[in-house]
């Protein structure tokens, strides 16, 4: 039996800051993984128990402490308890449906966003919400399930390329946002290919699976429209903000994110008008498709109406009929009517009509 997906209204009744889970469980257990770094190395750690959870906000350089699953709110609460984190913001990681926004708890950042796992040869774009926390010397990101979204970022810093060993949290925490923005340009060129590949269809032969394609690929679009409108105000608050957990040498990499948000807003509202107006592409061709069967079965039944009048004329029971007894009265009628369909059939042609 299909367990169902807890929703809000599990959460009715409940005192504000109260954790609930909202939304599909996507992995059996939770895992972290524990990364610090500074400009001269890393060191991984592995964390086997959340109760012994080391707080790390008085330890050198920086440490990213990536969590993946959301389902379990006393392992969550474990993570709360030990860097003072806010309910309402263990509430909001909890539950997966909140909308992309930006908090100042003073002590840290607490940012949510959406990513999507869409890949280019993908038939749905599916959403996932990430959580991240940013402090003073540390980053905690939280998953619905554990993905390659920051898997470049993870390799960057084991390597040393790149700028993130040598600055600080906030770096890292701009790192993973431009993470989250990137995919949106990869799923909006799969979504543009889909697009495509639709229009021709629709114009060539639209059929019943054509029109359920277009619907959902205009669900996907307002999934996607939900997710980067707020992104964006998010990205350019955080560029803005005066808290000391941002550098001013961070704000330039974040406004430069935010000008990939716009073109992304830019993308997506144009692929939007574009299924919008693929509806109207669909009645204009099922419309056409009709007009043309329609113009055919009307010629042919004008082709038939003299010939059904000979017909019926001369299928008449009458005994004294001048034609029944003439020997050539039979190949004349057939004459007769091949001459008008053939005579139709040239006025139809020299009008264009076939």
């Amino acid at each position: 039996m299909r367990k169902p997906t807890p929703s809000r209204s599990s959460k009715v009744g409940l005192p504000p800051g109260t954790p609930v889970h909202i939304g599909k469980r996507k992995r059996e257990s939770l895992q972290v993984a524990v990364l610090d770094y500074d400009e001269n190395g890393y060191q991984e750690r592995a964390v086997a128990g959340l109760e012994q959870c080391v707080a790390v906000t008085g330890a050198p350089g920086v440490t990213w402490i990536s969590v993946a699953g959301v389902h379990d709110v006393e392992a969550l609460q474990h993570i709360a308890d030990c860097f003072h984190l806010h309910p309402l913001v263990l509430e909001d990681i909890a539950n997966t449906d909140q909308r992309p926004k930006l908090e100042d708890y003073d002590d840290y950042l607490f940012i949510v966003a959406k990513a999507f796992d869409g890949d280019t040869g993908a038939d749905e774009v599916n959403a996932e919400q990430v959580s991240i926390i940013l402090g003073r010397n540390f980053v905690i990101s939280f998953e619905e399930q554990e993905s390659a979204l920051f898997r470049p970022i993870s390799e960057r810093i084991r390597s040393g390329r790149g700028q993130v060993r040598r600055l600080g949290a906030d770096y890292l925490a701009y790192s993973l946002i431009d993470a989250i923005v990137d995919k949106y340009f990869v799923v909006l060129e799969a979504l543009g290919e889909r697009i495509e590949v639709l229009e021709e269809e629709l114009v060539t032969n639209p059929t019943a699976a054509t029109l359920r394609v277009m619907h959902q690929l205009k669900r996907e679009m307002i999934l996607l429209r939900k997710a980067v409108w707020p992104m964006r105000e998010v990205i350019l608050t955080l560029s803005r903000a005066e808290s000391p957990l941002v550098k001013q040498t961070t704000g330039v990499y974040l406004r430069d994110v935010s000008d990939h948000a716009i073109e992304v807003i830019d993308t997506m509202e144009t692929y939007r008008d574009m299924v919008s107006g693929m509806l109207d592409i669909y009645l204009s061709s099922i419309s056409n498709r009709m007009n043309e069967i329609m113009k055919m079965l009307t010629i042919i039944a004008t082709i038939f109406i003299p010939l059904t009048f000979l017909a019926g004329v001369y299928g008449m029971n009458f005994k004294y009929m001048p034609e029944l007894s003439s020997r050539w009265g039979y190949p004349t009628l057939w004459g007769v009517m091949l001459l008008a369909a053939g005579g139709m059939l040239l006025y139809f042609r020299k009008r264009k009509w076939l």
